[in-house]
């Protein structure tokens, strides 16, 4: 069976647009959070966040220095 170029572009853009309006429906829903957290809590996940962007920056420079 052949589609038209049409036709196969339409229901990817309709599939798409479904998924996409799920995804921003799950957004909306859990852009505030529930739960409060303690000023230790927001310090721990801070320092998650810097160590994780510290391990990918080290990452990064290691695939580059072994590139050359």
């Amino acid at each position: 069976m052949v589609f038209g170029n049409g036709m196969v572009l339409g229901r990817m853009r309709d599939f798409l647009g479904r998924q996409y309006s799920v995804i921003t429906e799950i957004n909306r829903k859990y852009a505030t959070p529930r739960i409060s957290m303690s000023p230790w809590v927001k310090f721990s996940l801070l320092l998650l966040r810097l160590y994780l962007i510290f391990l990918v920056i080290l990452l990064g420079y290691k695939f580059l220095t072994m590139l050359s």
